[in-house]
């Protein structure tokens, strides 16, 4: 039962962030005056499809992909409606619709997950517990934390997030104090080592206040959950690069699959959580300036922007397919670490 469960959040998932990524190409496309020759979920072999107009609709086979071929897109095209042709504007939005979209799937569910939920957390102390560390070395009531080692705190999450790079648990904090900044020093916390993944669980010693919930703070604790989000992501291919988190901790579909199976099987809030992630990486991965990603695209069409000098289509589809070898590369990566953690080896 539960790897039913797992398989159909999997599909509604992935389906559902591939979806609305392509539509964004797609609806931009359209009223830009591009012709589109195919708009496809799933990947690999047809399960169905139907025309319209001139554009065919695709099922296929594997739910982990799909596209929105556009006429002139990666090949030389004369043909009315070219993306080729079309002005370097409209390929720019087009281009980056899609990320766009994922962005404002992710920020819409965690609105709902927000106004559905119970008290928005705030970023201000309301008391500590018995033998709290934090308040024995400098933070008080009525503090509200601004500041964690340098990094802005958009929401109360984002300091469990900073201390689980800190090796001795000592976090230097900025937060605001009757009306001014007070810079903190060595607040310590109370850790412990994750064995698996190396990183410090933090015990949170002091309780924060609520907010009252409201249309606008909705709206406002939802955005700066996504923006917080958005900051996490870039953290963490920063940290891959420079080899602050280890290469093994990557993730690919299987782990991804594993990942949404547990949320699922804890009910809907959770699904829904996974769903709103999984939505803004996407976004965001797809912006980073990689061929083969739009990033990678946007970044050529912001040159020839700028220079109003177009790279040969030839070199743009070499550097793509050169971009795309190394992500299938990095996927199988990916899913070796999967399997390794799997199988426990």
């Amino acid at each position: 039962m539960s790897t039913v469960i797992t398989i159909i959040a999997s599909i509604f998932v992935f389906g559902l962030v591939i979806f609305i990524h392509e539509f964004g190409h797609f609806a931009t496309a359209k009223k830009c005056g591009v012709k589109v020759n195919e708009f496809s979920i799933g990947m690999g072999p047809l399960l169905f499809s139907w025309e319209k107009g001139e554009t065919q609709y695709s099922i296929r086979l594997l739910p982990i992909g799909g596209y929105c071929a556009m006429e002139g897109e990666d090949e030389e095209s004369d043909e009315e409606g070219s993306f080729s042709k079309a002005p370097v504007w409209k390929r720019i939005l087009i281009t980056v619709a899609g990320a766009v979209m994922n962005l404002i799937l992710g920020f819409l569910i965690l609105g709902i997950l927000t106004a559905t939920g119970g008290s928005i957390a705030s970023r201000t102390v309301a008391k500590f517990y018995d033998g709290a560390s934090t308040e024995a070395t400098g933070l008080q009531v009525g503090d509200k934390i601004i500041e964690v080692n340098g990094s802005h705190v958009f929401i109360a999450e984002d300091i469990f997030y900073e201390m689980m790079f800190v090796e001795d648990g000592k976090a230097d904090m900025v937060v605001i104090r009757d009306g001014e900044k007070i810079e903190l020093k060595g607040v310590t916390f109370k850790t412990q080592k994750d064995e698996e993944n190396g990183l410090n669980v933090i015990e949170l010693d002091f309780a924060v206040y609520g907010v009252e919930k409201t249309v606008g703070t909705v709206i406002k604790y939802s955005f700066l959950q996504a923006v917080s989000t958005t900051r996490m992501i870039i953290k963490s291919v920063i940290q891959l690069i420079t080899g602050t988190v280890p290469a093994n901790s990557i993730s690919g579909p299987v782990g991804i699959v594993s990942v949404i199976g547990d949320a699922a099987g804890n009910g809907i809030r959770p699904l829904l959580n996974i769903l709103s992630y999984i939505s803004i990486d996407l976004g965001v991965m797809n912006l980073l300036p990689i061929p083969a990603l739009d990033g990678g695209r946007l970044l050529v069409l912001f040159v020839e922007a700028v220079t109003r000098k177009r790279l040969s289509q030839k070199w743009e589809i070499a550097i793509n397919m050169a971009g795309f070898a190394l992500l299938i590369g990095l996927m199988i990566f990916a899913t070796y670490n999967d399997l390794a953690r799997l199988f426990g080896k």
